[in-house]
């Protein structure tokens, strides 16, 4: 473990724009024709690599020019001739450097835990404090606005056995939401389904199609109504018999407090983008079991970069217990950028026991799609 008292001597990044396969509608806005992610690389001075990945959403945590700039400009300074070992002092002090950025500080993260495990030869779940899990169920959005589209996605999801799917209601009208849970509940009898509204409600219609919605007895439905609306979210908590989660209410480990202490939610769905790393999404779950709260593996429109962070960071955190939803590097991007396939077996994702992250990315793949790069 001495190694980790090396300095870290590199410090790139790339701006991305990653082809996908179809549209995605969400509550909040649409995703088409490509997502954009930043991609970040630490050199230690032995050589080793550690990467990193931001994955921002403008509607929801942030711009990936953003989250460039305050990598490049902000971070950067901080990270560049420290030590490897120095992940918790680093973090402290990126914290203080920019407000918000929390895709930014999460890419950080991930690149300092993928530098340190590599060179001491240990997963990144080891580092966060051990496996309690070696594969984790997982969820696959459906979200097409073309309903004939995502119906061959699910045929395809139960080739592959997938068992879990999230309905995303709230970007058309009800009609649309209610004809498509018909057709699962009656085409797809074996699917579990989720629904997640990404804020899609006004408060006006938020109780009486919630309610609509909770006759299908989905496992749980997901942020009905806009992120400050707490005080609709604790209603439609006692209104209704299905769990409700929380999403874009809860960043951080700051609103997890809130949310817990003001009865908005039943659970909370957890990611290392809008935390601001593995660590704070840690935090926020421990947080939601301790009052009583499920804790469910979200994400943002990532790359397999971001997925192996998040199934790092779900493996080492027992309380996290409703899956996750890293579906996007197989089942939305036209081509991942890791060198080798993000592991799903059978429904599954599966929990990487190499050093680091595990898998690599490809660094051909990364400047073929890059939009703008910034080198140490």
């Amino acid at each position: 473990m001495s190694e980790l008292l090396q300095t870290i001597t590199g410090f790139d990044l790339w701006h991305l724009s990653l082809p996908v396969v179809s549209a995605r509608d969400h509550g909040i806005g649409r995703v088409e024709g490509s997502c954009e992610v930043v991609v970040l690389r630490l050199t230690a001075e032995s050589g080793t690599q550690g990467w990193g990945e931001a994955s921002p959403w403008s509607v929801f945590t942030g711009t990936p020019e953003a989250s460039f700039a305050a990598l490049d400009r902000y971070l950067r300074p901080l990270v560049t001739g420290r030590r490897v070992g120095d992940r918790t002092a680093i973090m402290a002090d990126a914290d203080r450097a920019v407000a918000h950025c929390t895709e930014a500080k999460a890419a950080l993260e991930t690149a300092l835990l993928d530098l340190a495990g590599r060179i001491s030869s240990l997963p990144v779940w080891a580092l966060l404090g051990g496996k309690c899990r070696d594969a984790i169920p997982l969820s696959c959005s459906i979200a097409n606005p073309d309903f004939a589209a995502d119906v061959a996605l699910l045929e395809r999801l139960r080739a592959d056995k997938v068992g879990l799917i999230k309905v995303k209601t709230g970007f058309r009208d009800h009609a649309f939401d209610i004809m498509r849970l018909e057709r699962i509940a009656q085409d797809f009898p074996e699917f579990r389904v989720r629904v997640d509204y990404n804020q899609g409600l006004g408060i006006e219609q938020a109780i009486s199609q919630v309610r609509d919605v909770a006759e299908f007895e989905p496992d749980f439905i997901e942020q009905p109504v806009r992120h400050y609306h707490f005080d609709m979210m604790a209603r439609l908590r006692d209104l209704i018999s299905v769990p409700l989660l929380a999403d874009e209410s809860v960043f951080g480990p700051e609103d997890m407090i809130r949310a817990a202490r003001e009865g908005i939610c039943d659970g909370v769905s957890v990611k290392i983008m809008k935390s601001g790393g593995l660590s704070r999404a840690q935090t926020v779950a421990r947080i939601a079991a301790a009052n009583g709260l499920t804790a469910y593996g979200g994400d943002m429109f990532e790359a397999g970069l971001a997925h192996l962070a998040g199934t790092h960071m779900i493996a080492s955190t027992p309380e996290i217990t409703l899956g996750c939803e890293f579906y996007q590097a197989k089942y939305f991007l036209k081509e991942d950028i890791l060198q080798s396939p993000f592991e799903i077996h059978n429904g599954q994702v599966i929990v990487p026991d190499g050093p680091g992250l595990g898998p690599v990315p490809d660094v051909d793949r990364i400047n073929h799609y890059s939009q703008h790069r910034a080198a140490a």
